[in-house]
């Protein structure tokens, strides 16, 4: 029996996509973003949201990403941190180390990588996902 603490079912927080790197873009640097952002071209740095990065199909990230929840269609290779999930969709490449409470890898993904699943209490202070702010 599951106790309402253990739900590991967080929906994405926006529905909506806030933002876009669509196909034939490219960025390099920091992201940080509330809501949801899709990253469907290229991408080499960090990425921090306490909610969702949606990588998609054809899309090339390289770096660190720290969020709320990450989807994985496209190829991803570097570090994730996620507080509350990990999915990872055909025909995504992961190639790197995940740290998350939840990860689901669907047959037919190509997943070389080191993976942790860590408990995230729910009853601890939320830790922010944004990097602090320069004075």
């Amino acid at each position: 029996m599951t106790r309402p603490s253990d739900d590991l079912s967080v929906p994405v927080t926006h529905k909506t996509v806030t933002g876009v790197i669509d196909h034939g873009c490219e960025f390099e640097g920091k992201l940080c973003f509330q809501g949801t952002v899709r990253i469907a071209g290229v991408f080499r740095g960090e990425i921090h949201t306490p909610d969702t990065l949606v990588v998609g199909e054809g899309a090339r990230i390289t770096g660190q990403i720290d969020a709320g929840v990450v989807i994985i269609s496209g190829e991803v290779n570097g570090s994730v941190r996620a507080k509350h999930r990990v999915e990872i969709h055909r025909p995504a490449i992961f190639r790197g180390e995940i740290l998350t409470p939840s990860l689901s890898v669907d047959e037919g993904v190509i997943f070389e990588a080191r993976s942790k699943m860590v408990h995230s209490p729910a009853n601890s202070p939320a830790k922010s996902f944004l990097p602090p702010q320069k004075s």
